[in-house]
């Protein structure tokens, strides 16, 4: 029987610590889905589509992950897509607290059996999260090999433009 799984997310932008929880989810399960959710609480650097286009291309060389877009709720779009399992990182205990309660609630509105399952984020990027790469980015800091050098590349052409 085929597993698949969604790791979900708002990658605004994806960080190295995405990009290591991807790799180990594609050898676990037959198809993964990179969910990019919109979230009109966060502040955004890129756009929803270009979200979609970055993620494309930095992981092109996954056969067996692809990207997809929502909006909504996270289990509305995990049970219209029947998915197996869904994919959690944690980076640290105050993730851990508040991820149990999303995926406890999620459980309840799943209409099929659905297993959250968390994965550890590898240590070396444990203090790393979209929010903190674009406050350090915008302020002048250095973020290379904290994001993928695609991401990167796009960061700084989109700085250009807006200058």
């Amino acid at each position: 029987m085929k597993k698949t799984a969604l790791y979900v997310g708002s990658f605004d932008p994806i960080t190295n610590g995405h990009l290591d929880i991807i790799k180990r989810a594609s050898v676990c399960y037959d198809e993964v889905v990179v969910g990019i959710a919109m979230n009109s609480k966060k502040n955004h650097f890129f756009t929803f589509e270009e979200r979609k286009e970055i993620m494309e291309e930095i992981l092109a060389d996954f056969e067996n992950v692809k990207v997809d877009m929502f909006t909504g709720l996270l289990a509305d779009y995990v049970n219209e897509n029947k998915f197996d399992f869904v994919i959690r990182g944690l980076r640290a205990t105050m993730d851990f607290e508040y991820e149990i309660q999303m995926a406890q609630m999620n459980a309840r509105l799943y209409k099929h059996d659905v297993e959250t399952v968390f994965l550890m984020t590898n240590p070396k990027y444990s203090f790393i999260s979209s929010s903190l790469i674009k406050e350090v980015y915008s302020l002048g800091g250095d973020i290379k090999g904290l994001v993928p050098d695609g991401v990167l590349k796009h960061m700084e052409k989109k700085k250009i433009g807006e200058e």
